[in-house]
């Protein structure tokens, strides 16, 4: 049985894809911090289900079972260290970050331990105990300023709007060094607005619904006129589980002037993941306006500092990879959300 270790399974990504490797026979290994960005209640829901008794975390401790648990901070090198050298893990998945593009702006430290000096630790831990594949995710902010639609991941990326992108965009670059340095095979993931049951709070879809529900208003920013490539939540992790077994390998025949930003000599790839089929933010509250069988009251604002007026990700190098693409479209996607939204919050 292959041993994987996803940081970040308390987190809405991670905690779908702990479950889908252990179904495929992985032995999982779940590392998080479990801060309060937002609500732990929600965090520890996310392990329950996962097979982890939460009344028994204690900072630093290994929970066995089905799917094993440790709390810890991927800043904690010494910790960090013991349990790479202790679990000799095949692969590792870092879904672990401060997330949040406007929470960087009044928090730029947090991103800075965990998205960077964080990162660190695990491109160090993975050259002292090397891993096949080390997969990480990285964001569609770093595509910044850029305003060419589609995204491709052979797009300038050296111009974020936030610190959030710029640290996404940091490790791309910290990944390529230690790729090509010391043969750790590593791929980079730009996730594009992920949604779907158990996500988080923060995010439009879980704030709309809430004010809905309570027919309150929502603030709907850029005037309604933003779009996004929404992706499902089930098609982001479905698309992990199949590259984690393709790791990139070194290839000497690409040499500088064929380098893009997501090809390399080195065993280093960069990959987006979206839907490909951008939506207007408008049309995704009508599919939550129809699920949820209510109109809401609409606020409408200017775009918020460190937001982009619309996202489009490219994903042809992905399918061509993995022969898999996103395809779960907005209506689907957000009436299994209001499903598990409904029983979560046992609202009739």
């Amino acid at each position: 049985m292959e041993k994987v270790l996803i940081t970040g399974n308390a987190g809405f990504i991670g905690h779908h894809l702990a479950i889908l490797l252990s179904s495929l026979g992985y032995k999982v290994v779940g590392l998080d911090e479990i801060n309060d960005y937002y609500d732990i209640n929600l965090k520890n829901d996310r392990l329950v289900l996962q097979g982890i008794d939460v009344s028994n975390i204690s900072y630093g401790k290994l929970l066995e079972g089905e799917i094993d648990f440790i709390q810890l901070k991927l800043e904690d090198d010494v910790a960090l260290f013991n349990l790479f050298e202790n679990q000799k893990f095949d692969y590792v998945i870092n879904l672990a970050a401060q997330a949040g593009v406007r929470y960087s702006i009044t928090n730029p430290h947090a991103y800075i331990n965990s998205n960077i000096i964080g990162f660190l630790n695990i491109l160090e831990a993975c050259r002292s105990y090397p891993v096949k594949h080390l997969i990480y995710a990285s964001s569609s902010s770093v595509y910044g300023l850029n305003d060419k639609l589609p995204f491709r991941t052979s797009d300038c990326t050296d111009h974020p709007m936030a610190l959030y992108g710029a640290t996404k965009k940091s490790n791309e670059v910290m990944a390529h060094s230690y790729s090509h340095l010391y043969d750790i095979p590593s791929t980079g993931l730009r996730f594009f607005t992920v949604y779907g049951p158990m996500g988080r709070p923060d995010m439009a879809l879980f704030l709309f619904a809430e004010a809905i529900r309570k027919n309150e208003s929502i603030n709907v920013f850029g005037h309604g006129k933003m779009i996004r490539d929404f992706t499902y939540v089930a098609d982001i992790v479905t698309s992990i589980s199949k590259l984690l077994v393709k790791p990139p390998k070194r290839d000497s025949m690409i040499t500088g002037d064929k380098f893009t930003g997501n090809t390399s000599s080195a065993p280093y790839s960069i990959y987006n993941i979206g839907n490909n089929s951008p939506v207007g933010l408008m049309e995704y509250i009508e599919a939550l306006e129809q699920a949820l069988g209510n109109v809401a009251t609409k606020n409408y604002m200017d775009i918020q500092p460190g937001d982009v007026i619309a996202t489009y990700a490219n994903v042809d190098d992905l399918y061509d990879y993995i022969d898999f693409k996103p395809q779960t479209n907005v209506q689907e996607g957000i009436n299994k959300f209001i499903d598990w939204y409904k029983v979560y919050y046992k609202i009739e």
